[in-house]
């Protein structure tokens, strides 16, 4: 659905509709950690310690205004605020997925040992965890 008021913008190729709303260094990032729930601005500057306050905010409203994400604002002191993808955001997940999963075998093909490259967090935990129930069921 077209934005109101918004001037109408040819591509050339569709893939360049996608990357102007999930593109940039952090959005998927903020976009994969919300497949794992809802989560507090606090929890997301936490997962994400490269990324500035300012920053953060300005793509989890670029990330609301275009429909990707739900920003759940709680009437209670000391104010509350949540952030989960929306039913359109979660269509994004298959392609979040395949980006996660050729950035692994990238990592891999470059220097090897992905744990040397990958930063101890619970995404990289959880996929972790996937390849042994992968492992084990094979």
């Amino acid at each position: 659905m077209a934005k109101e008021g918004a001037v109408k913008k040819k591509y050339n190729i569709s893939v360049e509709a996608t990357l102007e709303v999930i593109g940039g260094k952090w959005k998927c990032v903020i976009l994969c950690h919300l497949t794992h729930g809802k989560k507090r601005t606090s929890d997301l500057k936490r997962l994400m310690p490269g990324i500035t306050q300012k920053m953060l905010i300005q793509q989890l409203r670029e990330l609301e205004s275009d429909g990707i994400i739900n920003r759940n604002v709680y009437n209670q002191v000391p104010p509350k605020v949540e952030y989960e993808l929306s039913t359109y955001g979660w269509s994004l997940k298959s392609v979040l997925d395949l980006l996660c999963n050729w950035g692994e075998k990238h990592i891999i093909k470059e220097y090897g040992d992905k744990s040397v490259m990958l930063e101890d967090n619970v995404l990289n935990e959880l996929e972790t965890l996937e390849e042994a129930d992968e492992m084990v069921t094979s």
